[in-house]
């Protein structure tokens, strides 16, 4: 059964961050609150952690849709290339954000989780929590939306905990999430291109 651990939402207390820590950098996997639905996540250098959560969104590792979460725009600079003034600028205004960007990924980034394409997707979630976890970490945590077959589903941290307490190794409930999911923009194009409209209001 998963650990159900309860953090602040506002001012995550460091000795709960660094458990969440200690479980992810052994191979762990987490459901963990954003600033819109919850994620599920591993260490990005986890190939475990990636093939628990493929199987858990039935879907091959290959194919599965996931993205970076970041501490920062400097660390997403880390792990993204090709970012150039007006992309950088166009990052900085919506983000920290319920984003996720389709950028050119850079050799940071572990071959297992590149897309055919060499994209990846990355996020600067506005949650105090998560973004404590991945810079507790030291690099980005490797996530995906939760599955759900209802919109409250995505929110409630006890529903959630009933749905996967024997999927994953913790919950980290922040409280109650949002239903709807970040709003993706590809950026590897001439023009930013909406892929999934989401909570993120695009201009």
């Amino acid at each position: 059964m998963a650990l159900h651990l309860r953090i602040h939402p506002v001012d995550p207390q460091s000795r709960l961050i660094k458990q969440v820590v200690d479980c992810l950098l052994k191979d762990g996997v987490i459901i963990y609150p954003t600033d819109t639905v919850y994620a599920i996540g591993c260490s990005m250098h986890s190939r475990e952690g990636l093939q628990r959560i493929a199987r858990i969104k039935q879907s091959d590792p290959a194919k599965a849709l996931l993205s970076f979460v970041c501490h920062d725009l400097k660390d997403l600079s880390q792990y993204a290339r090709q970012l150039d003034t007006p992309v950088f600028r166009l990052l900085k205004q919506h983000l920290p954000g319920p984003f996720t960007f389709i950028l050119p990924a850079s050799r940071e980034v572990p071959k297992m989780m590149q897309s055919k394409k060499a994209t990846i997707g990355l996020r600067v979630p506005d949650n105090a929590i998560a973004r404590a976890i991945a810079e507790a970490l030291g690099h980005p945590i490797l996530s995906a939306s939760v599955p759900a077959q209802m919109p409250e589903d995505l929110a409630d941290p006890d529903v959630i905990f009933e749905n996967f307490d024997r999927q994953v190794d913790m919950l980290v409930d922040g409280g109650m999430g949002e239903i709807i999911p970040s709003t993706v923009v590809d950026l590897t194009g001439e023009e930013p291109q909406v892929i999934r409209p989401g909570k993120g209001e695009w201009e």
